[in-house]
């Protein structure tokens, strides 16, 4: 058995290899950011510890003698394989890590309630769930999935569709005292709540109602589907919201969904990875979870029922 108390320090054979491999103690110590002063000292010592000489000297200039070749070989491979398992392992731990982007809405109100379940079903899998408004680049920001909400053309990436979304109103319970619109004509009465951008404007499903009304101006606008739930769960006003983001209140009895007309989005859902990334284990452990998440989801909750796209 070896005594790895009669080991030399291992920072200075550290030092004596680069310094063999370079033949300077300047550039040696350039490598390992010390100064050469360092370098010298900590191969003195060694050749002290050692009893013999390591490099012989004239001047500046400094040449590996013999024993040195030999010394230098045996320890440039020691540390080769210490630096190969350090990698390994450094390789094993990224392999056990999952970083999961999210739109921030469907991340707090719909992924994240339900992501303990996949913790504890693979806690060797450290899970990182990032929510951003903005498209990421995958790649260069070390994003495992995406889950994306949009029309699934994403260039140089592999995308699934794995959930549909509907757009129907919704209200809190006591929006104007309770007494709330019966019928989508009632709606003119209403204060219609609502987000900035094309894409979450009231008309199609105005039109699938068979309403003839404008897109509601004035008011209330906000850029996160989040807030506008917040603001009618207050009794702001009635919301015009998608079935997965909202599905949370109105199980809970914060919001009511208002009539049984909905609108299938032109946007879905999608899981999204860089090719190369897709083959990981956690990333397979993810998407199958998912899928059996998705399933539960639409099985139990109230899916919509009159749709149009």
């Amino acid at each position: 058995m070896v005594d790895f108390r009669k080991l030399p320090n291992l920072a200075a054979l550290r030092a004596f290899e680069a310094a063999a491999r370079h033949e300077s103690f300047s550039r040696a110590a350039e490598e390992i950011h010390v100064t050469p002063g360092a370098i010298s000292h900590q191969i003195r010592a060694l050749e002290e510890e050692l009893g013999l000489l390591l490099f012989t000297r004239n001047g500046k200039r400094i040449a590996i003698t013999e024993s040195g070749q030999r010394f230098a070989a045996a320890i440039r491979k020691s540390l080769g394989e210490i630096a190969t398992a350090t990698a390994a392992l450094q390789e094993q731990n990224r392999q056990q890590r999952l970083v999961v982007s999210s739109p921030p809405s469907f991340a707090s109100r719909w992924l994240a309630p339900r992501l303990w379940k996949f913790v504890d079903r693979h806690p060797g899998i450290e899970v990182v769930l990032q929510s951003s408004s903005h498209l990421n680049d995958l790649a260069r920001d070390g994003i495992d999935v995406g889950l994306r909400f949009g029309v699934g053309n994403y260039p140089g990436l592999k995308s699934e569709k794995i959930l549909e979304e509907f757009y129907y109103p919704v209200a809190s319970p006591h929006y104007r005292q309770g007494r709330l619109p019966s019928s989508p004509q009632q709606l003119r009465d209403c204060v219609l709540l609502r987000m900035d951008g094309l894409q979450e404007s009231w008309l199609p499903w105005f039109a699938l109602a068979g309403l003839d009304l404008p897109d509601p101006a004035g008011g209330l606008v906000t850029e996160d589907s989040s807030l506008t739930l917040r603001a009618a769960a207050d009794g702001a006003g009635v919301a015009l919201t998608r079935h997965a983001i909202a599905s949370q209140e109105i199980a809970a009895g914060e919001l009511v969904r208002l009539f049984d007309i909905a609108l299938l989005s032109d946007r879905a859902y999608y899981f999204v990875t860089v090719p190369d990334v897709a083959i990981k284990p956690q990333v397979q452990h993810f998407r199958t979870w998912l899928e059996e998440e998705i399933a539960l989801f639409k099985a139990h909750s109230r899916w919509p029922g009159r749709v149009s796209n």
